[in-house]
């Protein structure tokens, strides 16, 4: 019994949009690069689905989920809040749910942008990762 795993999505990034890397089976799920797409319903929208499906199945495996957007419009800000929300109801069920936010160090604009998105979480564990210039 039990289900097929699901495939991964992968994205390659584009001047608009981010890499997408969701592997689902480890997971472990990635967003990172530059959000503005010029739909970003349309970009998203099969995302939001992907991941309502994987978290329908009962699994008891953890999942991280990394953002590193150095940049994104407030439609893809209100696609990401989509993507939080089933992962904290999610957690609040009592999977292990851990969301990396990824951020320059010295970008106050995307570390604020982070805490205000951890500011919607209490089951998910909300972690705020500086990074430092390579």
């Amino acid at each position: 019994m039990g289900s097929q795993p699901m495939d991964p999505i992968r994205l390659a990034p584009t001047d608009r949009s981010p890499l997408v890397d969701f592997d689902f089976e480890a997971g472990h799920l990635q967003l990172r690069g530059e959000s503005y797409p010029e739909d970003a319903a349309a970009f998203f929208g099969p995302l939001l689905q992907a991941l309502r499906g994987y978290l329908a199945e009962p699994s008891p495996d953890p999942i991280t989920f990394e953002v590193g957007l150095a940049y994104f419009n407030s439609s893809s800000a209100k696609a990401l809040m989509n993507l939080f929300m089933p992962l904290e109801d999610a957690a609040a069920e009592g999977r292990s749910v851990t969301v990396r936010w990824l951020f320059a160090d010295g970008d106050e604009t995307i570390e604020e942008a982070g805490e205000d998105f951890a500011a919607d979480f209490s089951s998910a564990r909300f972690e705020m990762v500086r990074e430092q210039p390579a």
